[in-house]
């Protein structure tokens, strides 16, 4: 490992104390997720107690699975088991991603998502790599520490889901801890985790979708109503984007009080984070990557409570807002 690797491995630990009771704090998806048990892994016998709490409820069949096989016991985030913790701790996300966040000091932020720009205690952003499974690989390399079978596996599932199985842009370094750790994971634990994909109760929404879904030059869009959790529309999104001529996949729904906006495309000369931001950034949260982005905001404070009763036309001013700008 590089001397500069170990100089981060240093000055991420000499954050906490042996009396710290440590909150990693994670939207919970795959790489968040493995991410956060490295973390922990890095932190045994150093701090008093760490616990893992996640903003969003995990619901995607991968997800659990992966929970599952991981064994991390993850936590719903609350007001409650934030007061007693004395360090907090977030990976795969800043503080811009979410409210819950921005209200927070964090004295480690690790991340591979576009610099927000904002400095608490210690921060590592590289947007240049494909996960941050890449990078919590490296750190748990630069304190010589072996990750367990489960966290290895658990990691490498992290850069595959994040990296697209290596279709999306990537580091060397993306490549280099996936070498490593397929060396000491399970692949049957693998393929476990990766086949739980849908649940039986998603059907009914990839058949909404279907039913009402617009292909515009090149775009498919498809607004499906109230849903279970978003992570059906992510689910959708990446469905339609196996279509044949289409070069964008635009799949929205209704989540709790929020509309949330999923954005996918093919890479090629597109932008899915800018144009996310440009449609949806003055309603609510909107951002990502080039080829994947997300946008959520509250639907009372778009001014669109009555077109959102109405499937048909809550999909027309999603057009509208995306198509005016892009």
């Amino acid at each position: 490992m590089s001397e500069l690797t170990k100089e981060r491995v240093t000055a991420m630990l000499s954050r906490f104390n042996r009396d710290d009771q440590v909150m990693i704090l994670i939207n919970a998806d795959p790489d968040a997720i493995a991410s956060a048990v490295a973390v922990k892994r890095l932190l045994w016998r150093r701090v008093n107690h760490v616990v893992i709490a996640s903003i969003n409820v995990i619901k995607r069949p991968d997800n659990l699975a992966m929970v599952r096989y991981l064994k991390a016991d993850i936590k719903p985030c609350s007001h409650a088991l934030m007061q007693g913790a004395t360090r907090f701790v977030l990976v795969d996300s800043q503080p811009h991603h979410s409210e819950v966040f921005e209200k927070i000091t964090f004295d480690v932020v690790i991340d591979h998502h576009p610099d927000g720009g904002r400095r608490d205690g210690f921060t590592d952003i590289r947007p240049e790599y494909g996960a941050t499974a890449t990078m919590m690989t490296e750190y748990l390399r630069g304190a010589h520490i072996k990750p367990s079978v489960r966290l290895a596996t658990g990691l490498l599932y992290g850069i595959k889901t994040d990296t697209n199985n290596f279709q999306r842009k990537t580091q060397v370094e993306d490549v280099r801890a996936f070498q490593y750790l397929h060396r000491l994971c399970n692949v049957h634990m693998l393929q476990k985790v990766e086949q739980a994909e849908l649940k039986p109760s998603f059907l009914k929404y990839f058949q909404r979708a279907l039913k009402i879904r617009q292909i515009r030059r090149s775009r498919i869009y498809a607004h499906v109503g109230t849903v279970p959790t978003p992570d059906v529309l992510v689910l959708i999104a990446d469905f339609f984007m196996k279509v044949d001529a289409v070069s964008w996949s635009i799949v929205s729904g209704i989540y709790g009080k929020k509309l949330v906006v999923i954005f996918r495309n093919d890479g090629v000369r597109k932008n899915a984070g800018r144009l996310a931001e440009k449609s949806f950034g003055g309603f609510g949260s909107a951002g990502g990557h080039k080829d994947m982005a997300r946008a959520e905001m509250v639907v009372a404070e778009c001014g669109i409570d009555a077109v959102s009763q109405d499937d048909v036309k809550m999909q027309r001013w999603i057009i509208g807002q995306i198509e005016k700008r892009g």
